[in-house]
C-alpha cells in the first residue's frame, strides 16, 4: 500500500457569511494509500463533509493541490456516499443500483460487474425487488454502497454511512465493508465521530480538528491490533485519541455562530 491513491496538500475551503469570507478548512494536508481504509474522526463543525465533497469534486476548492491516482482515470475513479442513502422509493433496489450506470459522470466507468452480480456479492440479492420502504436501514446502506460499486470507481469516500445504525447492525456493515475493501482492493476515506469506530475499520485514524479544520494528527494502527478491543495496546492507542481528539471540540463549536450550519 505505497502508491498513492488520493493526495491533498494545501486544502482551502471558504464560504460567504456576512459580508466575509469563513474558512471551513485550511493548510490542510492528507493522504490516503492505494488499497487503506482512512479513517477520518473529527467533530462536528471542522468541515469533514465538506473535505470528502472536495475531493468527490462537488465542491472547488478555494487553493490547493488535489492529486487523485488510480489507473489514469483521476476524479472518475471517486465516488461518495452519504450518512442518508437517498434511494429513490418509486425503483426496485436492483433498479436503484443501476441508476448509477445512467448517469453522465458514470458513462466512461470500467463497470464494477452487472448489476445482479454486484448484488449477489453484497448480499443483497435477496431484495433486489425490493422498495426502499421495504429495506432494513442495513440493506439501504448496501443498497447505496452497491450503486458505487456497480460503477467501478476504486476510491469511495464514505460520509458517517453507519451513524444512524443500531448498534449490532453497524457492527455487522464495519465487518462487512472490510471484507469488500479485502475482495474488492478498495480505496476508502470513511468519516465517523466515533473513535472505537475508527479503530475498527481504519488502518490509518486521521484527526481534524480546529476552526478551521486541519488535519491535527494521524496514527497508523495497523501495528496495533486495534480491532482486539481489550489488549493492551488497542486499549492505550484509544485513550490516546480520544485524549488527542477531546480539545478539539468545544474550540470548534465555539467557533460557529448561532444559525450556521455544521460544516461536518
Amino acid at each position: 500500500m505505497d502508491a498513492v491513491a488520493v493526495r491533498l496538500t494545501g486544502g482551502h475551503k471558504s464560504y460567504p457569511r456576512a459580508g466575509a469570507r469563513h474558512a471551513v478548512f485550511a493548510d490542510l494536508d492528507l493522504e490516503v494509500r492505494a488499497g487503506e481504509i482512512v479513517a477520518l474522526l473529527g467533530p462536528s463543525g471542522c468541515g469533514k463533509s465538506t473535505l470528502l465533497r472536495a475531493i468527490a469534486g462537488l465542491e472547488p476548492l478555494d487553493r490547493g493541490r488535489l492529486e487523485i491516482r488510480a489507473e489514469g482515470r483521476g476524479a472518475g475513479a471517486v465516488g461518495i456516499a452519504f450518512q442518508e442513502p437517498s434511494l429513490l422509493p418509486w425503483l426496485t433496489v436492483a433498479q436503484n443500483v443501476a441508476l448509477g450506470l445512467r448517469f453522465a459522470a458514470n458513462r466512461g466507468a470500467r463497470a464494477g460487474g452487472s448489476v445482479a452480480a454486484v448484488l449477489a456479492e453484497l448480499g443483497l440479492a435477496e431484495v433486489a425487488d425490493s422498495y426502499p420502504a421495504q429495506l432494513s436501514g442495513g440493506q439501504a446502506q448496501r443498497t447505496n454502497v452497491a450503486r458505487l460499486i456497480v460503477t467501478g470507481r476504486p476510491i469511495l469516500l464514505l460520509d458517517e454511512p453507519f451513524a444512524a445504525l443500531d448498534p449490532r447492525t453497524r457492527s455487522a456493515l464495519q465487518d462487512w465493508l472490510l471484507d469488500l475493501r479485502s475482495t474488492r482492493g478498495l480505496t476508502l476515506l470513511f468519516v465517523t465521530h466515533d473513535v472505537s469506530e475508527a479503530l475498527h475499520v481504519g488502518d490509518r485514524v486521521a484527526l481534524m480538528g480546529g476552526a478551521p479544520g486541519t488535519i491535527r494528527r494521524t496514527w497508523d494502527v495497523r501495528a496495533v491490533d486495534a480491532r482486539a478491543e481489550h489488549s493492551v495496546a488497542a486499549t492505550a492507542l484509544r485513550r490516546e485519541i480520544l485524549g488527542q481528539y477531546r480539545p478539539h471540540v468545544a474550540p470548534v463549536r465555539a467557533a460557529l455562530q448561532p444559525g450556521d450550519a455544521l460544516a461536518g
